[in-house]
């Protein structure tokens, strides 16, 4: 079967612009598809990624524009400037692997995580309010909480972003099919046309 490893950062505002037509992709293909959510920061500092904030003014205007662009082709709203933008990430991506192993929709759980923050200004790193987002989106947030504690998840978590590095990701999204890496939303007609040959 087909796989495509999924490396995101759960405060990726490009993740959550990619979501519905990466598992479309998957979907038209039959294709695993293998999510895997990373410590992008430490990603970073291993490849020489810089952190929003300390980049350039004239990098982040650019991004603004981009960001802006895609919204409108893509008919998605995002806030390019939430309140709450890029907090710590770790529960909430220990929350995510907790519904994976309990193979439960990841697609919903990362979109209402990624909306909370970049379309409804919600802190995802506050413990009550990515409570609210879990169990608003229809899963078992104290459940998927209490496991997200757990050593294998953590270190699983860990092992998600080493892999990533490993194979090549310095951004998010980046996916990975047959050790071929596209990195950004904007390739994915990249990689639907090698899942194709």
């Amino acid at each position: 079967m087909k796989r495509i490893d999924y490396y995101f950062w759960i405060n990726s505002d490009w993740a959550y612009l990619g979501a519905d037509r990466l598992e479309a992709i998957a979907r038209k293909h039959d294709a695993e598809l293998n999510y895997m959510p990373v410590d992008l920061p430490h990603v970073y500092s291993r490849t020489g990624g810089i952190l929003l904030s300390k980049r350039a003014p004239e990098r982040q205007r650019y991004r603004i524009t981009e960001l802006r662009r895609f919204c409108e082709k893509l008919e998605i709203h995002v806030n390019p400037e939430p309140k709450h933008m890029c907090p710590n990430g770790d529960l909430a991506s220990r929350v995510v692997i907790a519904a994976k192993r309990r193979n439960l929709p990841l697609l919903e759980l990362t979109k209402a995580i990624f909306k909370a923050e970049w379309a409804d200004e919600k802190d995802i790193s506050d413990p009550e309010t990515l409570l609210s987002i879990v169990n608003e989106a229809g899963f078992d947030g104290k459940t998927l909480f209490s496991e997200s504690e757990n050593r294998p998840i953590q270190e699983e978590y860990w092992c998600y972003t080493q892999h990533a590095i490993a194979a090549g990701a310095f951004g998010s999204p980046s996916y990975v099919y047959r050790g071929e890496l596209f990195w950004g939303q904007d390739r994915l007609a990249f990689l639907d046309e090698a899942l194709s040959r």
